[in-house]
């Protein structure tokens, strides 16, 4: 009994394994991949049924333009969000194309004809100009130089849900239309269009247009932008070509220097910019700055025999917020270079500067522009006392000691004022005071800007006193660390300060003639802290727009762009930057930079999903996908993460 039920279950089993071995005989190799379940009960769209319930649509192009740009005439569609695109191109006999043409300009000479003895000259002229293209391009291929094929374009886009389907649809359509290119749901025939877009070579819909050899190669999308400079350095690799990009930030093609770079923490801004600055400054010769607020720059100075400055509560440094410098300009009427000292603009920057102070952390609303008033006019104050005025030699006293040299005198730099001195002169001032108006502004400045005051130990006094720091020209790389400062409000106070010093002694100081001038780049890293302090980002702005002038490139490095996009006055800085760089996003700012930036869904996904040290390299006109790639030696001073530098270190 128990033998007869073994060979019952044998027997069962193969004839199980038979039938599964004629199903496989049988099946095609569309049954083996297809998905587990379609339903093409809709004539609009395709329901997918498998472990997630998901809707497709298909298109076809119904429409071109007269005219295809090269390249890629498709790539918005390419890169629209989840979509896969299938061309299907048939090479026409060239007897038939002949056949073809001929009778196309037949059909066209005789409208010509009847237009002319309508006396309609318009459609004249235009169906002329069809007839020799018409013409034209028959006689290419007459020759060898051309070719006719039949080209069909169709789409299917995919969704998780109905609404998504449609929005998709809408903007897909409108993307499109910015191109001329017009696109059709393929109503009714949902199935055959899904099964023409898998990659069975199998096209069962006849929506077909005719392209010439030249505008066959606009649908390909194997072209991409290239980012190259002739007398840039290598940055990393172009990731669609694999070819180097070579980046030049004062080539002449670029209507600015600036740049910008955005991404989320540990997506490899800090390591771009080591980069960067390092290979330019060895094999280009520019000279870098940067604000340093992480400490990040610190071993990348020491590598290139710069300079590191720390600025901290407890350093010897001191940053006199009143220095000022003449600068060279070129006269507008002579053309000729000349000596200027804008005490007017000094004066306006440090007023900035002390109002960034006086509102303090809390960004207080009792500073107003009678409290402005009054700081400007004792900062102007400070400056004619001392016998400053537009006169470039007011800035210098004359050395009795000196040796005269013919018609030159050895002369030596007056001190200048300083915010203690300032605070002294604002105490007689307030004494002084009779107008009941100014009495507040006098006694809220004199108690909220006592930190700032050395004599009185101000727990924020580095500020104050004579500059122990000069800017040394030529110097490969300068590091301002403020790093050791309180980051809520003494970072971004010290980055204001700093940028107006930086303008003072290392950027009025290049001439403004590019064949004399220096190439320098200023870096502004975690930029995103000056943003709460109009002040700060005034002044940035400021230096953003007129920094081209002085042959300097302004980097600006933050991972918030949201807070830029926020705030419509920080806008400048986007626009008079001609290079920008997207790495590695968080998804709540890609909606921020997609807006602004005009980026299709595709650049889109990709930002959110590329790897550390990946992202969108935006020059001018031009776009490529960016991989940077130190050298193993470069590594050792560029590389931020820790445990990536301990894992170097044991091997």
């Amino acid at each position: 009994m128990r033998k007869n039920k073994k060979e019952q279950e044998k027997q069962a089993h193969n004839i199980q394994q038979e039938q599964e071995m004629n199903l496989f005989k049988r099946s095609t190799i569309k049954d083996l991949i297809a998905p587990s379940g379609i339903d093409v009960s809709n004539i609009d769209h395709l329901e997918i049924i498998s472990n997630t319930k998901r809707y497709a649509r298909s298109f076809f192009v119904s429409t071109l333009p007269r005219m295809c740009t090269f390249p890629e005439l498709f790539r918005d569609m390419y890169l629209f969000g989840d979509i896969n695109t299938s061309i299907y191109i048939n090479p026409i006999k060239e007897e038939k194309s002949q056949n073809d043409l001929n009778r196309v300009i037949n059909e066209l000479e005789t409208e010509r004809i009847v237009a002319a003895d309508r006396g309609n000259i318009n459609r004249e002229s235009t169906i002329t100009q069809k007839r020799l293209e018409a013409e034209q391009l028959r006689d290419e291929i007459a020759a060898g130089f051309n070719k006719l094929f039949e080209a069909t374009v169709v789409a299917t886009l995919f969704t998780y849900n109905l609404e998504d389907l449609e929005r998709s649809t809408k903007m897909l359509a409108s993307e499109m239309s910015k191109t001329l290119v017009g696109i059709k749901s393929a109503w009714g025939i949902q199935e055959e269009a899904f099964k023409t877009n898998l990659p069975l070579m199998d096209n069962q819909i006849s929506k077909s247009h005719t392209f010439d050899r030249n505008s066959m190669g606009t649908v390909f999308p194997f072209t991409t932008s290239e980012i190259g400079h002739p007398s840039g350095v290598p940055i990393g690799f172009n990731k669609q070509t694999g070819t180097p990009i070579l980046f030049d930030n004062f080539d002449s093609s670029l209507t600015n220097y600036n740049m910008v770079i955005f991404a989320k923490s540990g997506a490899g801004k800090s390591v771009t910019m080591k980069t960067l600055v390092s290979r330019s400054s060895v094999l280009s010769g520019i000279e870098s700055l940067a604000l340093d607020a992480e400490g990040e720059y610190t071993v990348v100075a020491e590598s290139l025999g710069g300079i590191n400055v720390v600025i901290s509560p407890t350093s010897k440094t001191v940053i006199n917020i009143f220095d000022i410098e003449t600068e060279t300009i070129k006269d507008e009427i002579t053309g000729k270079d000349r000596v200027v000292l804008s005490v007017e603009n000094k004066v306006e920057d440090v007023t900035q500067g002390l109002l960034t102070m006086a509102k303090g952390s809390t960004r207080s609303t009792e500073v107003n522009e009678l409290t402005k008033q009054i700081i400007a006019e004792t900062v102007a104050e400070e400056y004619a006392a001392l016998g400053i005025t537009s006169n470039p030699n007011s800035l210098y006293e004359q050395d009795d000691s000196g040796i005269q040299r013919g018609e030159i005198l050895t002369r030596k730099k007056k001190k200048m004022p300083t915010i203690g001195s300032w605070y002294k002169r604002l105490q007689v001032k307030a004494q002084d005071n009779k107008n009941p108006d100014y009495q507040f502004h006098y006694s809220y400045l004199l108690k909220v800007m006592k930190q700032y005051i050395r004599e009185y130990d101000g727990q924020m006094a580095y500020f104050d006193g004579q500059s122990t720091f000069e800017l040394l020209d030529g110097a490969p790389f300068i590091n301002l660390d403020i790093s050791q400062l309180e980051e809520r409000f003494a970072r971004p106070l010290a980055q204001q300060i700093l940028l107006s010093w930086i303008w003072e002694k290392y950027v009025k100081k290049n001439s403004e003639d590019k064949k004399k001038a220096s190439k320098k780049r200023v870096l502004v890293d975690e930029a995103w802290m000056l943003l709460p302090y109009p002040e700060a980002v005034d002044f940035l702005n400021k230096m953003a727009r007129r920094a081209r002038k002085r042959n300097v490139s302004l980097a600006i490095i933050s991972q918030r762009f949201q807070d830029f996009y926020e705030k419509p006055e920080a806008q400048a800085v986007l626009t008079s930057s001609d290079t920008k760089l997207f790495l590695a996003q968080d998804k709540s700012e890609i909606q921020y930079l997609k807006e602004v930036f005009k980026l299709s869904e595709g650049e889109a996904n990709f930002l959110v999903t590329c790897q550390r040290g990946e992202g969108l390299f935006k020059v001018g006109a031009d776009t490529a996908i960016l991989k940077i790639t130190p050298t193993r030696k470069e590594f050792e001073f560029v590389e931020t993460n820790l445990n990536q530098l301990a894992k170097m270190k044991n091997n």
